[in-house]
């Protein structure tokens, strides 16, 4: 992107509280400070304070005195020195230096040789130009890093799109349907973060008659080696246990690694792949789209979210009224950004139906699974906006685009998205193209073509349920992998995956299972199920492992098989032969069904239990107690092994 010097510019800050340790400077004090409390409290800094530079801002707190310094010091340690203009009982007002620049900065008070540290400030420079109006046009406004405009920036209200000129400035004609406008983030540069989520996106407030101008600043920012991590279905609910299960496992993951992360100096970036809520409860536990915003704020790095099928009003059975409320809270429900070298567009594939649905009554929920017209219109024109046709594309959407099966020992898929077709057709000349897709509860991978999908396993697993107090006290999906979610590591054009489980390491991407040891019963695992469901459950959710096996056979369950991967297991110095088979992952039976009936006495939800995996590998050894070796390689040549040491005990705790 070219960046020009403004003309007539005036700067504007947007003062933030950050969010995220990763945020805060590792540099150490030039000088010891003695530090004492110097009674400051109430210290209030709203999430956005706009002014001009030199002008005063005016900042709650109690205790502040004339004389004070106000200090912020960024990362670089480069320190602005803030004298203060006035105080009052409950505030203290002062001037915003002419030279302070975009960054985060630790905001502290000196009074004599006491200094006391007040907060940390993420502090963003705004241009505000005076822009003409153009006849015809009712958005305007400029893209700016500094006091530099951005040329080529892409802009779009959702159906049109435009891009910057050679002074960052930008026109758009728009019938304001969407209510918003945004740009795709180009590459080299970030855009601000609030209640961490990336804010790429103005709302627009006034009537279709009125010109908007609507400003966007950006900051540079080292792209050439980042890290995403790709999160599905987090389904919170406020039922489960499902937030302290989230909080004391996901995200307290979540937050070392972007913390580590940060340390390390390597950027990283969340995608959200839809369904973050549940319809079904927005209103029933008063738990909608701002609660998970509330919940997930604290991550540590930016995130991007993507619409699902239960992130819809379900008191509207239409696609465009359902979704305006998550375009009101969360923002678009599809856009672009680039990040290094690859470009980046989020879908809304969910065509929400919700037959019977009005104000006050939950509908059918059902919907289709498609990206509507108007939207692969929005595609087209975004994707002609990429000139490089060779840098690889990232898709994100909730619903996948293919289905797949077990045929044989051969995986065979097919396009399940209603329109899929018409949707790969649009990135038919780039020559490689990723989507990360959730919806599942699955691990899958497709590869046809140009095209990768990655099916990632849902961050709630089986809803929350297996974690549940009461449950099995293990966190697994329908196909027998932990909950967890994608991590890519982008080097330039090089992406490299795996999938993490949740309070697992990396290096855990397998489990294994005795089959001797397997004999699932109504009497063992649901002894206090009535007669009726215990001959249901045996009979229907136990299948093949009902009976007992002494065939010495042993199944490896891979989390994120591929075709490139390879196993190699030995017996001694036997190699044993490996075949893929289509089966249930036996662990999630007696951690879902098994405890429905145990626990709640009732029938499993049909849309939870076990699915037939299609990551189950199986071999046969010639002794129940020898010991096996397993080695299992993924595409990248990273290698996870285990010594099953046998018989190896099958349980609800097993790992």
């Amino acid at each position: 992107m070219k960046r020009l010097k403004l003309k007539s510019c005036i700067a504007m800050v947007i003062i933030a509280i950050a969010v995220s340790v990763g945020f805060m400077s590792c540099e150490k004090e030039k000088e010891p400070l003695k530090l004492s409390t110097l009674n400051i409290t109430g210290v209030i800094i709203p999430p956005l304070i706009e002014t001009y530079r030199g002008a005063e801002v005016t900042v709650k707190g109690n205790g502040f005195e004339m004389g004070d310094i106000l200090d912020l010091k960024a990362n670089d340690g480069t320190v602005y020195t803030i004298t203060v203009t006035a105080v009052s009982d409950n505030s203290v007002t002062f001037i915003v230096p002419a030279e302070l620049n975009t960054g985060l900065y630790a905001f502290s008070v000196t009074r004599g040789d006491i200094s006391e540290s007040l907060s940390y400030l993420n502090i963003v420079i705004i241009a505000n130009l005076s822009i003409p109006d153009v006849a015809g046009k009712n958005i305007k406004g400029v893209v700016y890093c500094g006091s530099e405009g951005v040329a080529d920036v892409v802009v779009s209200d959702g159906f049109d799109v435009t891009v910057t000129d050679e002074n960052g400035i930008y026109y758009l004609s728009s019938a304001k349907e969407n209510g918003y406008v945004f740009i795709s983030v180009p590459s080299g540069y970030e855009a601000p973060v609030k209640n961490g989520m990336v804010q790429f996106f103005a709302y627009l407030t006034q009537p279709q008659t009125a010109v908007e101008q609507k400003d966007f600043s950006l900051v540079q920012s080292d792209q050439s080696e980042y890290t995403v991590l790709a999160m599905a279905d987090l389904h919170l609910a406020n039922r489960n246990n499902d937030i302290s299960q989230f909080e004391l496992n996901f995200l307290a993951e979540t937050k070392a690694m972007c913390a580590q992360y940060s340390i390390l100096n390597r950027k990283i970036y969340g995608i959200t792949l839809g369904d973050m809520s549940w319809e079904l409860y927005w209103y029933q536990n008063s738990y909608a789209l701002p609660e998970y915003i509330n919940a997930i704020k604290s991550i540590g790095c930016p995130l991007f979210n993507t619409i699902g099928n239960h992130d819809n009003d379900p008191y509207f059975a239409n696609d465009w009224l359902a979704e305006k409320t998550y375009k009101t809270v969360a923002g678009p429900t599809y856009y672009s950004f680039n990040i290094g070298e690859i470009h980046y567009v989020v879908l809304d594939n969910v065509e929400y139906i919700n037959e019977g649905g009005s104000i006050g009554i939950i509908g059918d929920r059902n919907y289709n699974q498609k990206v509507v017209t108007a939207q692969i219109e929005w595609l087209k024109k975004d994707l002609a906006t990429v000139t490089d046709k060779t840098a690889p594309v990232i898709v994100a959407m909730h619903c996948p685009l293919y289905s797949v099966n077990i045929s044989g020992e051969n995986q065979t898929h097919s396009i399940s998205l209603q329109n899929g077709t018409e949707l790969k057709n649009c990135f038919s000349e780039f020559s490689t193209v990723h989507y990360l897709t959730g919806h599942t509860h699955l691990n899958y991978n497709v590869s046809d073509g140009n095209t990768f999908e990655h099916n990632t396993g849902a961050v709630c697993a089986t809803w929350w349920w297996t974690g549940k107090n009461g449950y099995a006290g293990n966190h697994i999906c329908k196909d027998g992998e932990p909950g967890g979610y994608g991590v890519y590591e982008i080097s330039g054009r090089n992406i490299k995956w795996y999938y993490k489980s949740i309070g697992y390491p990396k290096e855990k991407q397998f489990r294994t299972y005795d089959r001797n040891t397997i004999h699932i019963t109504a009497e063992k695992y649901t002894p206090h199920a009535s007669d009726t469901h215990k001959i249901l459950f045996e009979n229907t959710y136990a299948g093949e492992y009902k009976n007992q096996s002494a065939d010495n056979y042993i199944l490896i369950n891979i989390w994120n098989y591929d075709p490139n991967w390879n196993i190699e297991v030995k017996e001694g110095e036997t190699v044993l032969p490996v075949t893929r088979i289509s089966t249930k992952d036996p662990l999630h039976i007696i951690s879902y069904e098994a405890k429905r009936f145990e626990v709640g006495q009732q029938a499993p939800t049909s849309a939870f239990v076990t699915n037939t995996t299609t990551h189950m590998f199986r071999v046969q050894a010639s002794s129940p107690e020898s010991t096996i070796n397993i080695k299992v390689t993924d595409g990248f040549g990273n290698e996870y092994t285990e010594t099953m040491t046998r018989p190896k005990e099958f349980s609800t705790s097993m790992q």
